[in-house]
């Protein structure tokens, strides 16, 4: 049996490469303030 490839809307495409760039982009930004909380912490700086 051959399995035939679901045909994808291109505007379905684009949403799911926008949602994932975005997700990418906000675990980016937490990494990036976990990151500098470590450096301030070691800095002395703590709260």
């Amino acid at each position: 049996m051959q399995m035939t490839p679901r045909h994808v809307p291109r505007w379905l495409r684009r949403l799911g490469w926008l949602v994932l760039i975005w997700a990418g982009s906000v675990v980016a930004l937490g990494v990036a303030a976990w990151v500098l909380r470590g450096v301030m912490q070691l800095a002395g700086m703590h709260r």
